[in-house]
């Protein structure tokens, strides 16, 4: 018999998304009684209460559950205390889901034993902004080797997109970082690495997400980011792997050369090669490249965008990341026991909310 399933998806304020999304996830191929919809809805002001209400009249396996403190991680933990499923599906509103991805998530955890398995996190884009990204995303200087990227790439990772989780994860390693406001999938699967599980990432689990469509709104995120980053690191004292921290340590160094510029000859050539080195790419990725939906690049209009988008992902990130460091280090908002407490709370709670299923 199939596992029974929770899907766990937090949303604020979608209702433009929202019933589309909750559609995709009523059509999934997987069997339709091995499986409930929770939705950890942030206290919406627009519509989407409404909209939750309908559709779950006409699916019973639709449920709404509060979310107060409107963060997503903190959504996740309450969806989490309150399912019944043997495997969590975190998934999000801002996304398209191929029919068959509930099914292919939970036959890659059971064909590889890992704790959490799910997809690459593919970009698909409707503006010319969002294309240009698509393809700056699909460099390595866009994202920094992250395997989680790569369409292609199918083996044990150090985190992946949303993901599917065995109900042990929760009672082992703890719920999520409910102060998390970026970055919590990542720490969780830090934890999972730590406590020795493992991380999978298939191929035949396809997701598409809708990248930010301006420069103001990737920078604010990117710098978001960057502080959830930092966050990470200060809390576990380390990272999986140093991509996380290769953005800061070039923002630094580049806010170094420009500060000592006056008293040596490299900041011009740095710098230069900086932009050399970026447009390249620029052109090798909107020119030449395929992008994650089998289509070519946005074309040459789009090199000057795509040659912009580079500094704003670097130096926001790189920003957000060292403000972070500032930010936490004065002030950490997890105790110093935090683990422990977790993984008390979430033994209880989770083996609770099973017991009662």
């Amino acid at each position: 018999m199939s596992p029974f399933v929770t899907i766990a998806m937090p949303c604020l304020n979608e209702e433009k998304y929202i019933e589309a999304c909750l559609r995709s996830v009523m059509a999934q191929d997987y069997p339709k009684d091995r499986m409930e919809i929770l939705v950890a809805d942030g206290m919406s002001m627009d519509a989407t209460r409404e909209i939750l209400a309908r559709l779950s009249e006409e699916d019973p396996r639709i449920r709404t559950v509060d979310n107060p403190d409107r963060i997503q991680a903190a959504g996740m933990n309450r969806l989490i205390r309150v399912s019944r499923g043997d495997v969590v599906v975190r998934m999000d509103v801002h996304c398209e889901y191929a029919p068959d991805y509930v099914r292919k998530c939970v036959e890659a955890l059971e064909a590889t034993g890992a704790w959490n398995a799910g997809g690459a996190q593919r970009a698909r884009a409707k503006t010319l902004f969002q294309r240009a990204l698509c393809a700056a995303l699909d460099s390595p200087l866009g994202v920094g080797g992250a395997k989680y990227r790569g369409k292609d790439n199918e083996g044990f990772v150090d985190t992946v997109f949303l993901g599917a989780f065995r109900r042990k994860v929760f009672e082992t390693v703890g719920l999520y970082d409910p102060k998390a406001i970026t970055n919590e999938d990542a720490e969780l699967n830090q934890r999972i690495v730590d406590a020795g599980g493992t991380v999978y990432q298939s191929k035949d689990v396809v997701v598409f997400y809708y990248p930010r469509d301006s420069f103001r709104a990737l920078a604010k995120q990117y710098f978001k980011y960057g502080k959830g980053r930092a966050r990470t690191l200060l809390k576990h004292g380390k990272f999986l792997s140093v991509r996380p921290a290769l953005p800061f340590l070039a923002t630094l160094g580049g806010a170094g050369l420009l500060a000592t510029s006056a008293w040596q000859p490299f900041t011009p050539i740095a710098f230069g090669g900086y932009a050399l080195g970026t447009f390249v790419e620029a052109v090798r990725v909107t020119v030449l490249r395929r992008g994650d939906d089998g289509e070519r690049g946005p074309g040459a209009r789009a090199i000057p965008i795509v040659w912009a988008i580079f500094p704003v992902l670097h130096v926001s990130h790189g920003a957000g990341f060292a403000a972070g460091l500032v930010e936490y280090a004065r002030k950490r908002d997890w105790p110093d026991d935090a683990e422990r407490l977790e993984k008390r709370e979430s033994r209880r709670d989770v083996n609770g909310a099973h017991a009662s299923a």
